[in-house]
């Protein structure tokens, strides 16, 4: 039997998070549907101004999160989470939009979000939780969150190696087994339930990355996980905001198909090889003007292409004008499904 996850005040009744998949994977009707379903749905936030009728892109990434966070608690009285990338370069406005539209979990990674309690200003509705790939990383948000603001964090996602998108790691750590998962899981649950006894305060471990299972899901729980993290498998439910075709690149693709890509953000990132990419590894560029500069870490100047473009172009279905971010299960996702029958799948089959 599965129990309830509990992240403060906020009971959830199945132990999983859906991953925050953006621009245009994970919006109002994904999310929706995993809270809906008993999980936590997650909204994506990066590119998410591309969804609105704003020009501006500072203007439309904040327009974006408010109708995209309204529209999802339209049609779901569940838990919703945004997932905000410290990388960003409108971070601070889009953390302080999401909090302002009380938002239930703000999820931050692609960096170490070390000042995101400074953003609550006493409004304690909103919990805030880092993503890391490895205890130090949280070592370091909690000292840093401890001394400055007085504030712990409300939980915490681990996300290993074989997950989709951009990862936390260099090329070279990729493939280490220290970096794996299960070898991370053990080590962060000790430095939780420690913080736990020394402060009073429960603090859950979601870990994730590369799950497709029942079968991962009761592995990565019995190693400490107090829930898990699922994201490519969700692109294939018709809740899924991303165009079919891109569905279709999901259900479709083998194991030989998966390639670690170099991003023009500075992070290797899980994605499915196309034509896209395997011009670029070729070395051709594809020609843009940056409008956007959305990401810290992005040498726009000498990016051989935007990825804030290219990942909208492949969500909207121009496949090949983009391509596909992926977790390294993908192979085993061969049809689409309804998000609730897969977390039944999941947690009551």
């Amino acid at each position: 039997m599965f129990k309830r996850l509990l992240i403060g005040n906020l009971e959830i009744k199945y132990p999983i998070v859906q991953g925050g998949m953006a621009v245009g994977i994970s919006l109002d009707g994904l999310a929706s549907a995993v809270a809906n379903a008993g999980g936590i749905g997650v909204i994506g936030t990066a590119g998410i101004g591309f969804f609105s009728e704003l020009k501006n892109y500072k203007e439309a990434s904040i327009d974006g999160l408010k109708k995209i966070i309204r529209k999802a608690k339209e049609k779901s009285n569940g838990v919703i989470g945004v997932n905000i990338m410290v990388a960003l370069t409108n971070y601070g406005d889009m953390v302080k939009t999401a909090i302002d539209e009380n938002i239930d979990i703000i999820f931050s990674g692609a960096g170490l979000p070390l000042n995101l309690p400074s953003f609550l200003n006493n409004k304690k509705k909103t919990k805030l939780v880092p993503i890391v790939s490895s205890l130090k990383a949280a070592q370091i948000i909690v000292k840093r969150w401890l001394s400055k603001y007085n504030y712990l964090p409300d939980a915490f996602v681990l996300e290993g190696p074989l997950a989709g998108g951009h990862l936390g790691y260099k090329d070279n750590e990729l493939f280490l087994e220290k970096n794996n998962l299960e070898n991370n899981i053990p080590k962060l649950k000790d430095f939780l339930d420690n913080l736990e006894h020394n402060y009073g305060k429960k603090i859950p471990l979601i870990a994730g990355g590369g799950l497709y299972s029942k079968d991962d899901v009761e592995r990565i729980l019995s190693l400490g996980a107090d829930a898990v993290q699922i994201g490519t498998r969700f692109i294939a439910t018709e809740e899924c905001d991303a165009n079919i075709k891109f569905k279709e690149v999901i259900i479709n693709a083998k194991d030989e198909d998966i390639a670690i890509i170099k991003s023009p953000v500075g992070l290797p990132g899980r994605a499915i090889r196309n034509e896209f990419i395997e011009a670029v590894d070729k070395g051709e560029k594809k020609p843009y003007e940056c409008k956007y500069h959305c990401i810290k870490t992005c040498d726009f100047k000498t990016a051989p292409y935007c990825i804030a473009k290219a990942l909208y172009n492949a969500a909207i279905g121009n496949i090949n004008e983009g391509f596909v971010f992926t977790g390294n299960a993908v192979s085993k996702i061969n049809e689409i499904q309804k998000v609730e029958d897969i977390i039944k799948e999941l947690f009551e089959s």
